[in-house]
C-alpha cells in the first residue's frame, strides 16, 4: 500500500467550483473530486499554519497548551511512526515555515525531506542592499505599526522582493519546483510498495505571487494591479482594491489547480488509483475582505476560514464521486494514515481514522472545537457554531513546552525567567514541561466575554447571530467536556469564563 497526501497552505474551500465556488474555473480540483470522496463538513482545529501541522503528525489539539512551536520530544509523529514501521516517509515543501525557529524539529521526522526557499520573506535569497521600506505588493503600511513589529516587516516585505528576481519563469516558483519533485518521486518509486509521500505548498498563501500565465486567466492586461499581499488587520481598503487582491488570490490558485493536475497525471499513468491512498488537504482558509477583514488569525475564525476542503481516495473500497457529511478535523488525518497502513494507533491520539465514514458516512464524532492559542474559543456539531471570546483577560495564559521558541525567534531570556516546571499532562509521556507565561495574545473584534450563535446551514455566511439559549448551554457544555477530555489547563476555563 502507498499513499500521497497534497496539502496546500489558506485554500478556500467556497472558491472551489466542486463546492460551489464560481469565481474561477479550476478543472483539476473538479478531476479530484470525482476520483475521491469529498468531505462536506471538515473542520480545522489549531490554527494557523504550524499548529495545523503538528496536528498533521500527533492526531491532537494543540491550540490549548501552547502557541507556535515546534514538535515537541513526548509528540507522537504519525511519519515518524511510519518510519520507525518500515513504511517510507517523505516531504517535498516549500513551507518556509519548517525553516524557521519555530518549525524546526518537523522536516526531520520524515525518512527523506527536501525543502525549496523563496516563499513570502523567506530569508533565502543573498543581496546586502538596505532595507527599503514598503513593498509595492502590500497594502499594508508600516508607518503606525510598533517599531519592533515595523522592523520584522519592513525586513520581510524586502526580502520578498529579493526572491521575486529569482522567480521569473513558471519552473522558478516554489510551488512548481515543489511538485516536480513529488513526481519524480513517484515516477522513480510506483513499482515499490510501502511509501508516503507528502507533496506539500505554501500556496495559495499570501503574497499572491502566481507566474504570469495564470493572471492572465483573471485579469484583462491593462488592469492586473501589482497588489496581492493583504495585512492581518481590518479592511480600510476601496472595494475596487479588495476586488484586485481578490483576483490574484485566484490567480494562484489556478496555479494550484495546475500542479494538482500533474499528480492525478501519474496516477492515472501508473494506475495508482488501485493500491494507493490519496488525500488532499489545506491547514485553514483566509478571509479576502469577508467579515471585514483580511487573512486569519486575528478574529474569529468564520467559515471562510475554519471550514476547510478534504478529499480522500482509498483504494480498498473504491467510492469516487460521493460526499459525506460526517463531522471530521485535522486531527482525524494522522490515524487515518495509520490505519490505511495497518499500524496501531497511539493512545494520545485523539483524532479518528475515517474508515468508517468513507465506507458509509458514518460519525466519529458529535463535537469539534477549534481556535487559536489565547484567542476565541470555537464550538461546532457541523451545523451551529458556538464562538466564545475570552472573558477575564488579566488571567495569565501560559505556553507548556520543552521547545523554547517563538515562530522567528527563540523566546527571550526575560519570557524564561518567567518560566516555572509544570508537571505536565497526560500526553507528555512522564515529562515535565515549562509553564511560560504567554507574552502575547491573540487580537480580537469579538467584545470580552461575549458568546456568538450561528446556524451555518441556515447562514453559511454568518451574517446573523442567532439567540437560541438551549443550542447554546449545550454547545458551552460539550466545550466544558472536550476541554476535560484534552486536559486543558486550569487557567484556560477562568480565562474563558467556562468555570
Amino acid at each position: 500500500m502507498k499513499s500521497v497526501m497534497v496539502m496546500y497552505d489558506s485554500l478556500r474551500l467556497d472558491m472551489l467550483p466542486c463546492y460551489g465556488g464560481k469565481e474561477v474555473e479550476l478543472p483539476n480540483f473538479k478531476r479530484l473530486a470525482e476520483h475521491t470522496i469529498k468531505f462536506e463538513n471538515n473542520y480545522v482545529c489549531s490554527l494557523p499554519c504550524m499548529p495545523a501541522r503538528r496536528e498533521l503528525h500527533t492526531g491532537r489539539p494543540n491550540f490549548l497548551h501552547r502557541a507556535w512551536g515546534p514538535m515537541e520530544p513526548f509528540d507522537d509523529s504519525m511519519p515518524e511512526i511510519l518510519k520507525k514501521n518500515g513504511i517510507y516517509s517523505r516531504i517535498v515543501t516549500d513551507h518556509n515555515h519548517y525553516v524557521e525557529d519555530g518549525g524546526g524539529t518537523y522536516l526531520p521526522r520524515y525518512s527523506t525531506w527536501e525543502c525549496n526557499r523563496g516563499q513570502e520573506g523567506d530569508p533565502w535569497a543573498g543581496s546586502a542592499a538596505p532595507v527599503k521600506g514598503r513593498s509595492p505588493h502590500t497594502l499594508a503600511k508600516l508607518d503606525g505599526m510598533p517599531p519592533a513589529y515595523q522592523e520584522v516587516m519592513g525586513r520581510l516585505y524586502h526580502q520578498d522582493e529579493i526572491n521575486r528576481q529569482k522567480q521569473q519563469e513558471e519552473n522558478d516558483y516554489p510551488q512548481a519546483m515543489t511538485f516536480s519533485q513529488g513526481i519524480e518521486f513517484i515516477q522513480n518509486n510506483y513499482q515499490y510498495d510501502n511509501w508516503f509521500l507528502q507533496i506539500e505548498t505554501f500556496d495559495p498563501h499570501e503574497p499572491f505571487n502566481a507566474p504570469g500565465e495564470y493572471i492572465a486567466k483573471v485579469f484583462d492586461p491593462d488592469t492586473v494591479s501589482q497588489l496581492d499581499w493583504p495585512p492581518y488587520s481590518k479592511v480600510k481598503e476601496s472595494p475596487e482594491v479588495v476586488a484586485q487582491v481578490r483576483k490574484k488570490y485566484l490567480a494562484l490558485l489556478c496555479f494550484c489547480d495546475a500542479c494538482l493536475g500533474k499528480v492525478l497525471d501519474e496516477f492515472d499513468a501508473h494506475d495508482l488509483w488501485k493500491d494507493t491512498q490519496l488525500i488532499v488537504n489545506t491547514d485553514h482558509g483566509y478571509l479576502l475582505g469577508e467579515h471585514d477583514w483580511w487573512a486569519k488569525s486575528m478574529m474569529p475564525d468564520y467559515q471562510e476560514v475554519a471550514h476547510t476542503p478534504l478529499f480522500i481516495w482509498d483504494p480498498r473500497y473504491q467510492i469516487a464521486g460521493e460526499s459525506r457529511n460526517s463531522l471530521v478535523q485535522t486531527i482525524d488525518l494522522a490515524p487515518t494514515i495509520l490505519e490505511f497502513f495497518g499500524l496501531d494507533i497511539p493512545k494520545d491520539m485523539q483524532g479518528k481514522p475515517l474508515s468508517q465514514v468513507l465506507k458509509e458516512d458514518k460519525p466519529v464524532r458529535e463535537y469539534g472545537i477549534f481556535g487559536s492559542h489565547s484567542g476565541v474559543i470555537s464550538i461546532t456539531d457541523g451545523r451551529y457554531i458556538l464562538m466564545t471570546a475570552p472573558k477575564n483577560q488579566d488571567v495569565t495564559i501560559n505556553n507548556y513546552t520543552l521547545m523554547t521558541t517563538h515562530m522567528r525567534a527563540r523566546m527571550s531570556v526575560a519570557e524564561l525567567q518567567q518560566a516555572t516546571l509544570s508537571s505536565g499532562f497526560s500526553f507528555t509521556k512522564g515529562c515535565p514541561v515549562l509553564k511560560v507565561p504567554a507574552s502575547h495574545k491573540t487580537m480580537t473584534d469579538l467584545p470580552v466575554g461575549q458568546e456568538i450563535l450561528f446556524d451555518v446551514l441556515a447562514d453559511p455566511k454568518q451574517t446573523t447571530p442567532i439567540n437560541d439559549a438551549v443550542k447554546k448551554a449545550e454547545l458551552r457544555q460539550a466545550l466544558i467536556e472536550l476541554l476535560q477530555e484534552n486536559e486543558a489547563p486550569a487557567e484556560i476555563y477562568e480565562y474563558y469564563g467556562l468555570n
